[in-house]
């Protein structure tokens, strides 16, 4: 059963008939917008559920990275915390610190790891953001899906007024039905999806900052531990 007619339930199932009752076009525009709300709530849990997980697992992440001694030791437990877009934003910095330790011994540009970590922050964003237009077209579309069958039900309303010859209530109260039923219907797609649209951005938007604080930690963790040591000053010898 659409969603949209679960407060039916409550009613007696009034509005299971009138919509059984309906004409073909009042249920295709119902259908199109049961469709938007299934593949519209679908996405809202999905993200919910990877946004909870994410949240989770990055606390525990700066943990551990705050408490290792070096980077090596991180990178061994970083698959642990992969729900955490910090995770692949270490990975990608820490890939481009290992090649400069490994040819050079020491780190020689840190814009490159800045810029390997940029890359990756990019990455994980678009990774959280993926289906989220979806939401906002559902919710500037389905009103207007609705709209439409509110005006195909008006017109068939005075379609019947018409050919009743009489202002009767009999006459005009299915088409207004109709019209009523496909306004509801498309207010209640289009309601969660708004919502869930601007609160899972400003939580995407929340972890870019994260992202970004993380790899500022990164770069000092860098620089502690990706230079060679120094050589002691040689001393001259003194000759007798």
């Amino acid at each position: 059963m659409p969603f949209f007619l679960v407060p039916a339930l409550f009613v007696g199932g009034e509005i299971v008939d009138l919509v059984g009752e309906t004409g073909f076009v009042a249920k295709a525009v119902l259908l199109s917008l049961a469709a938007f709300s299934v593949i519209s709530w679908a996405i809202i849990l999905s993200k919910w559920g990877l946004l909870r997980r994410a949240r989770v697992q990055s606390g525990r992440f700066v943990r551990a990275f705050r408490k290792a001694q070096r980077l090596q030791d991180v990178a061994a437990v970083a698959e642990q915390f992969r729900p955490s877009p910090l995770v692949g934003i270490f990975e990608g910095g820490f890939e481009e610190y290992r090649r400069q330790v490994s040819s050079s011994g020491g780190v020689r540009n840190l814009v490159s790891i800045q810029r390997a970590m940029q890359i990756a922050a990019s990455e994980e964003l678009t990774r959280f953001e993926r289906n989220m237009p979806w939401l906002a077209i559902t919710g500037a579309v389905t009103p207007f899906v609705g709209l439409f069958g509110t005006v195909w039900g008006i017109i068939d309303a005075f379609h019947g007024l018409g050919t009743a010859g009489g202002a009767t209530l009999r006459a005009v109260a299915p088409g207004i039905s109709e019209a009523l039923i496909t306004t509801a219907a498309g207010l209640v797609a289009a309601i969660p999806a708004v919502i869930a649209y601007n609160l899972i951005g400003g939580s995407v938007r929340e972890f870019a900052a994260r992202g970004d604080d993380f790899a500022l930690e990164m770069l000092n963790a860098v620089e502690r531990q990706g230079q060679p040591a120094a050589r002691p000053a040689e001393v001259p010898e003194v000759r007798r």
